[in-house]
């Protein structure tokens, strides 16, 4: 059995929480609180392998609620929002700089289309968040990692001018892209275009959240636009994200790769057929393997290709696929990563145009 705690001050949506997890044979809900304080109370007296996190609630919100957990009693917690508004969507993806480690829309009522799906939805990714391993130091996340330093890329990069990254992500991706984007030039001599897997009605917020930790602008990709060096595109929910020549993005609506869409294998795909040796591909923490053959196949194209280590990862399914396929080139925390991305932009600053 799976012990849930759910913490929510809404009485009406206690019962839909409690009456989504009891359908579940596999979840036991053994306590409910209506405010932070009482979460804190009840994570160390309960000890739950998984707590569902409301934000906004009297005495001690989501976010401060989040932090002292994760500072006494570590937790697998799940932000459940209310709410599709960018801002304050943005505003939950905070606890996950406390040690949150996803956030998922609440499931609307029973009556609504869209009740089963969503329900699902949170049952998988509590099932999910339960066996991950979380520790105290998750609490210190929060804090934005200082400019990783250059000695820290371990092996000799060949010379080369780097024009695009390919960066793909998903559970426990936000906290990690914010480490390495929060350490990187303002002056990026390239694009990065990124995958995230996250919940519908999220994305927006996300990027307005991940904006706030960049030192260089942050979007949501559009079809056809330019990308321009020192920018971040996101991929828009329910499109596939990749690039041509000249180059421009291209978003299609194109059945999903490993059930996914907008898929990371997709846009490796297309960042490995239109610029070979001239593109660099990171695969970040997440289940499953989305990204790792075509991360493979980036590295056959002659691109410098990074999985993120397994100690840094939440879920080391993606990069532990790409790295038994040997698709990477470099095995990296995410200070690492930035460091790599960093050196690579130097290079490409030293080198003749």
């Amino acid at each position: 059995m799976i012990k849930v705690l759910v913490v929510e001050d809404s009485r009406v949506v206690q019962e839909l929480l409690t009456h989504i997890l009891t359908s579940e044979p596999q979840i036991q809900v053994v306590g409910i609180a209506s405010n932070g304080l009482e979460a804190l109370a009840m994570a160390k007296q309960k000890r739950p392998d998984v707590i569902t996190m409301d934000i906004h609630m009297p005495t001690m919100d989501g976010f401060e609620a989040t932090r002292q957990i994760m500072e006494v009693q570590p937790t697998p917690i799940v932000i459940v929002s209310g709410s599709s508004k960018a801002k304050e969507v943005a505003f939950s993806f905070q606890a996950i700089e406390a040690g949150a480690l996803a956030v998922v829309a609440r499931p609307p009522g029973i009556n609504h289309p869209g009740f089963a799906a969503a329900a699902q939805e949170l049952v998988q990714t509590l099932k999910l968040m339960s066996e991950v391993k979380v520790v105290t130091r998750k609490a210190q996340a929060r804090k934005k990692a200082p400019p990783a330093a250059l000695e820290a890329v371990p092996a000799p990069i060949t010379a080369r001018e780097i024009k695009i990254a390919a960066i793909g992500a998903s559970t426990g991706g936000p906290l990690v892209l914010q480490q390495i984007l929060s350490a990187l030039p303002r002056d990026l001599p390239f694009p990065l275009l990124i995958v995230q897997h996250i919940a519908k009605g999220f994305t927006q917020g996300f990027v307005e959240w991940l904006a706030g930790a960049s030192r260089f602008p942050l979007r949501i990709a559009a079809q056809g636009e330019h990308p321009r060096p020192g920018y971040g595109y996101v991929a828009p929910e329910g499109f596939h994200l990749g690039v041509e020549g000249g180059p421009h993005i291209v978003l299609s609506n194109h059945g999903p790769e490993h059930g996914l869409r907008p898929s990371i294998s997709y846009l490796f795909r297309c960042v490995a057929q239109a610029f070979g040796p001239r593109a660099v591909g990171v695969l970040l923490t997440g289940m499953g393997s989305d990204g790792a053959e075509d991360l493979k196949l980036m590295r056959d194209r002659g691109a410098v290709t990074v999985a993120q280590d397994k100690a840094s990862s939440v879920i080391f399914g993606m990069p532990g696929e790409a790295i038994k396929l040997e698709a990477a080139t470099h095995v990296l925390p995410p200070e690492g990563i930035a460091a790599l991305l960093a050196a690579l932009a130097e290079q490409n600053r030293r080198s003749p145009q």
